[in-house]
């Protein structure tokens, strides 16, 4: 009896030795966390969306904590190599990723092999941000709104084009949702950011681009371009007499693009809760708020649980919209 009651002290003991010691672990982690530069992954290049909520959440970051967090551009292949990377790198929490709805949602319905999962291989730290994009066009076209802009299409096949910043992004899936839900016979033609498309704009050569709202604000406040719709479910604010595409009554589309922090997913949860809590306290700043929201932008306020629940509706909404306009993995 004695034997067996030993026996049952010794398994107490070292199953409340366990739990007491996991406890003590995830605090020192948590204490000790971070002791060296963190990387936030843009999986883009310098400039638009993605560099800038790394840039600027980095920035107050690194204020806020004492150590630095180092933005690294990881341009190719759209938005997959910068995200296929963070997904196979160690889950310490010095690894993080802007996470988009191009590199979260669109590349599920844009390629075969993703390399990554958006929904298993990555938490959301937070979403920050979200954008309209904003349908813009020469002056000088003969149309001034989205629907004879669709009508002059379809009594003109090929003739008009549209700029396009590359496969996978807000810009090219927008063009080409027009072209397939429209049913209409338009150019996208692929340039390598959005400041060579204006120029081409500017300078005739090209017809119409949907780009930012924030950068194409500029051009239609000093009246070089006209705009036609944005994206968006509501108007955006700086830009009130611009109809919604929905409002247009032309096609049922609406897309904006949103941006937070991702890290990988065994990343042990005392970091997760750091990093979430560093990054609220970051987004409680007029100054990053104004400097996320670039005069047009929309800042995010969700829940981890609400978080997750619409990154699940993203990821299955996007790759049916797509099939629906004829746009399929490749």
């Amino acid at each position: 009896m004695n034997s067996l009651q030993n026996i049952l002290k010794i398994f107490t003991s070292s199953i409340l030795f366990f739990f007491i010691g996991s406890h003590l672990s995830a605090q020192q982690i948590a204490t000790d966390y971070p002791n060296k530069p963190i990387r936030i992954v843009a999986p883009s290049a310098p400039g638009g969306g993605f560099d800038l909520v790394a840039r600027v959440l980095g920035s107050k970051l690194s204020e806020q904590v004492g150590q630095q967090f180092i933005v690294e551009n990881r341009s190719g292949g759209g938005t997959l190599a910068g995200t296929q990377v963070i997904a196979k790198a160690p889950a310490d929490g010095y690894h993080l990723i802007v996470g988009g709805l191009s590199n979260m949602a669109l590349n599920v319905g844009l390629h075969k092999n993703l390399g990554y999962d958006p929904l298993t291989d990555f938490i959301p730290l937070r979403l920050v941000i979200s954008h309209s994009y904003t349908l813009v066009g020469r002056k000088d076209l003969p149309f001034n709104t989205m629907k004879d802009m669709l009508s002059y299409a379809k009594a003109n096949p090929g003739k008009l084009n549209f700029g396009a910043s590359g496969p996978g992004t807000g810009q090219f899936i927008l063009a080409s949702l027009i072209k397939g839900m429209g049913n209409v016979d338009i150019q996208l033609v692929p340039y390598k950011g959005a400041q060579p498309v204006y120029i081409d704009l500017l300078g005739g050569r090209l017809d119409l681009f949907f780009d930012n709202t924030t950068t194409a604000r500029t051009y239609l406040e000093s009246n070089q371009l006209k705009g036609f719709a944005v994206s968006s479910r509501q108007r955006a604010p700086d830009a009130p007499s611009i109809p919604t595409v929905i409002e247009t009554g032309t096609l049922d589309l609406e897309m904006e693009t949103w941006f937070g922090l991702f890290t990988p997913v065994k990343t042990p949860q005392a970091i997760v809760e750091r990093l979430r809590s560093e990054i609220d306290i970051a987004m409680q700043s007029a100054d990053i708020r104004k400097k996320l929201q670039q005069g047009s932008g929309r800042i995010i306020q969700m829940t981890h649980v609400e978080t997750e629940a619409m990154l699940k509706s993203e990821v299955a909404k996007w790759p049916k919209v797509l099939k629906s306009a004829g746009i399929v993995p490749e």
